[in-house]
């Protein structure tokens, strides 16, 4: 039986989904539902047997590492990682993973899904992709629609053309209609939500994008055919992606193609778009309501309360569909009716210049994380956790020096020309103007408090002189 290779498109904001999901770690990284995210679900929905390839992953420079570490994590080998140099929407992404398969395999069939949706049973997509399969190996470009169980404003639609079948075909693509327009098309039958999935070869989409999205494919074989290899990652040439149009693959060749099938899917799907879809798909208890980690909700009903932050204790009384979502930085607080406007509050903190917009205390790094405990004018107090066998970069600072107490796990500590290890309950200084490399020579991971002093305490205080990321001057951590 022949593989198909999944493509994982997995870039965006998140923006809806604010404080939990930000620019620099954004949804589909998150745990939302469940411990595992969306993205480490995806992927195991999408393998886990003979019948599926090795994924292709479609990504930023900034999640690269993040990727490889779910991916693992969840026993799953990367295969291939595609690194746009910005975002071009859904299009330019499908061709570049497409033109990067087939010159492995001219006769591959691939598998598009975004990396942040939710679908409960794994099992019966699977299924809903076998049925695809038919329609695929005849050439048809096939879409999954999600048969609607309310009135939705905020997805597109699919409409049918013709009874239901295991596939079917399109008639049109609906935009976002209406409460109005929405409840009609629900009373019909005859309309599905578009999930953004599909299902093709790689010969019949190449075909496609020639003979209707031909201005994408000089650049983005440009891209792909130019592209560098770093550190197992594929980097496309900024050049030419830059002269890509920014486009949706919907509006560059799906809504233009004739030959579409649609397999209608109602086994349970969600883009988790809102929190008022977290809501749902938690599963409200007897009063309607869905409580995370530290909430409390007293006397509430069809409400929202989550904690993030095992500091912050959130308590809800007499709330009526509502949200309230806090971290240790940020709180939010809406009716739940409101959720679609959350993106407001992320661009009203923008325009303030607040970093709780886009960025989260905890920093993440390729060789672990860490967050900032307490900052003044002239010191910083960071907790720092390096994974085994990771290492910083060989790195000195021109305005700050650093204090390093390790509370768990063993350091191999550089400083200038002495190499040792710092265990457990030990310390060491580093002088400002030092040449020096933090490292974790264990199993386990390492933990330590630094104190740093001095005129300056930004990220961008760093000169680097050697790193196995391959990070270049400036760049944090």
């Amino acid at each position: 039986m022949k593989q198909i290779t999944p493509v994982i498109l997995c870039g965006g904001s998140g923006t809806r989904l604010w404080p939990v999901s930000r620019k620099s770690f954004p949804k589909q990284f998150a745990s939302l539902l469940e411990e595992e995210s969306l993205f480490q679900k995806t992927a195991r929905r999408l393998g886990g047997s003979t019948r599926f390839a090795k994924p292709i992953t479609v990504t930023n420079s900034d999640f690269r590492f993040v990727v490889t570490e779910q991916l693992t994590g969840v026993g799953i080998d990367p295969g291939a990682i595609l690194i746009e140099p910005e975002g071009r929407n859904t299009a330019p992404a499908v061709l570049a993973a497409a033109l990067h398969l087939h010159a492995q395999d001219p006769e591959a069939t691939m598998l598009v899904a975004p990396a942040d949706h939710e679908i409960p049973d794994a099992d019966a997509f699977r299924a809903a992709v076998e049925t695809g399969m038919a329609a695929a190996e005849k050439g048809k470009l096939v879409l999954f629609g999600i048969r609607p169980d309310r009135p939705e404003t905020g997805y597109g639609y699919l409409e049918l053309d013709g009874a239901e079948g295991d596939t079917v075909a399109l008639k049109r693509f609906v935009e976002k209609p209406d409460a109005a327009t929405a409840a009609q098309m629900l009373e019909s039958g005859n309309y599905l939500w578009n999930a953004g999935i599909f299902l093709f070869r790689v010969k019949d989409i190449l075909a496609a994008f020639d003979t209707y999205a031909s201005q994408l494919v000089a650049p983005v074989t440009a891209a792909v055919n130019d592209a560098e290899s770093d550190l197992g990652f594929l980097r496309l040439s900024p050049e030419p992606w830059s002269k890509a149009e920014d486009i949706s693959i919907d509006y560059a060749v799906m809504e233009k193609a004739a030959d579409l099938a649609v397999v209608p899917y109602d086994a349970g799907w969600s883009d988790l778009g809102g929190w008022d879809a977290i809501w749902r798909e938690a599963g409200p208890d007897e009063s309607g309501n869905v409580t995370h980690g530290t909430a409390t909700a007293i006397d509430c009903k069809d409400s929202l309360l989550r904690s993030d932050s095992e500091t912050v204790e959130v308590v809800g009384i007499g709330l009526d569909d509502m949200i309230a979502v806090a971290m240790n930085d940020a709180v939010l607080v809406a009716p739940k009716d409101r959720a679609q406007d959350v993106k407001l509050a992320v661009n009203a903190l923008k325009k303030k210049g607040a970093k709780q917009a886009v960025e989260f205390p905890k920093d993440r790094r390729p060789w672990g994380w860490f967050e900032s405990l307490v900052v003044g004018s002239r010191f910083q107090v960071k907790r720092i956790v390096v994974h085994p066998g990771a290492s910083l970069s060989l790195q000195s600072h021109f305005h700050r020096s650093e204090h390093w107490i390790v509370v768990e796990g063993t350091a191999k500590v550089t400083c200038d020309d002495t190499v040792k290890l710092v265990t457990e309950n030990e310390s060491i200084y580093i002088p400002l103007g030092a040449v020096h490399r933090m490292e974790n020579p264990g199993k386990v991971p390492m933990v330590l408090i630094e104190v740093q002093t001095g005129s300056y305490v930004g990220e961008d205080d760093i000169v680097r002189y050697e790193d196995v990321y391959s990070r270049g001057q400036g760049a944090k951590g």
